[in-house]
């Protein structure tokens, strides 16, 4: 059975976007936010004036603040809050799952603060491993969906069934998703480009020319690719949209908050004001710390994911960072085959 009712539980800019897209695919969409004045009706439209200021938003979006209204009598709840929010919603929310739900998507990316578990690890834990989950993923700007402009993204899960429904949900004129079932590896790639966008961001504030950005990129994307492959993912799901697609848009693309981060410090302004001119949640800064523990975990070396966190933490300058990648012996660029070298 298709989702025909579908709660999305987070009022940001990305939460807005993909309730707007869902409303414009005629699904039943409940918006739940924590403020009661983030959306603004105007007439027959809404407006998010903080997220998603001057952007005229579908009328028939149902949004309020009751989290047992928003989810009553849904099919699918779609998570869409920060990483360090995310078991607090879960929780929040677990007492109110009505009885004919047929699963929990997400569209958060990072890992759970502290513990550092996956985020499917974390909706296990809370609601059990019965119930249908799924990752929604891949190269994909708020602002860019709630205009309209065409995207794609892709949906994982252990579910083969209840990924298709989400991607059907989705799915409309001027946005493709496609889904897979390597949902670990969906998620790493949708975490770990934030650490690699930071490092290009860097590149492009120093003015180090597209050359080293496309280095930067490249060598990022094996990165990926060999940590994938050491949790058990595959390689296909890395060069697809949920890796490579997600890590060109991120690294490329100024309305990337971590890139945006990367250019500041990359033009020598402080870690502290260059988060508090952002003014939003930038993921990397906490996402590189897992990234490193987990390459911990199989001894795996990332020497970009590694200088990007030495720089988070005051360990080093991006000048100097880069000074230590560049002095790196030369070797094959595979060594073992694809995602090994």
């Amino acid at each position: 059975m298709s989702v025909a009712r579908i709660a999305v539980l987070g009022a940001g800019s990305w939460g807005t976007a993909l309730a707007t897209l869902l409303a414009r695919n005629g699904l039943d969409v409940r918006l739940w936010g924590r403020r009661a004045q983030a959306l603004i009706r105007h007439g027959e439209t809404l407006e998010n004036p903080q997220y998603l200021p001057g952007i005229a938003l579908p009328g028939n979006i149902q949004y309020g603040t009751d989290l047992a209204a928003a989810v009553d009598q849904v099919d699918a709840l779609l998570l869409v809050v920060p990483s360090h929010a995310f078991a607090e919603t879960l929780a929040l929310v677990r007492a109110f799952l009505p009885a004919q739900l047929r699963g929990l998507a997400w569209a958060t990316k990072g890992f759970e603060p502290g513990s550092g578990d996956f985020l499917h690890q974390v909706a296990d834990r809370l609601l059990g491993v019965e119930l249908p989950k799924a990752v929604v993923t891949g190269p994909s700007f708020a602002k860019e969906v709630a205009l309209g402009l065409p995207s794609a993204v892709t949906v994982h899960s252990d579910d083969t069934a209840f990924a298709q429904r989400i991607a059907i949900a989705l799915h409309g004129p001027n946005f493709r998703a496609y889904s897979g079932n390597d949902i670990r590896g969906a998620e790493l790639g949708g975490a770990m480009k934030n650490v690699l966008a930071v490092a290009t961001g860097i590149c492009d504030g120093m003015q180090l020319g597209l050359n080293a950005r496309a280095g930067l990129i490249t060598r990022g994307l094996n990165e990926m690719l060999r940590l994938n492959l050491c949790l058990g993912g595959r390689a296909e799901t890395i060069i697809g949209l949920a890796g490579l697609g997600d890590l060109v848009l991120t690294c490329t693309g100024d309305l990337s908050r971590n890139r945006r981060l990367g250019l500041a410090l990359g033009r020598g302004i402080p870690l502290a004001q260059a988060v508090a001119d952002i003014g939003q949640v930038v993921e990397s800064v906490q996402t590189a710390d897992e990234v490193m523990r987990l390459a911990q975990r199989f001894a795996l070396d990332l020497p970009i994911s590694s200088r990007v966190q030495a720089v988070l933490h005051g360990d080093t300058t991006p000048a100097d960072g880069l000074k230590s990648l560049l002095a790196r012996d030369q070797k094959p660029e595979y060594p073992a085959g694809l995602g090994l070298g």
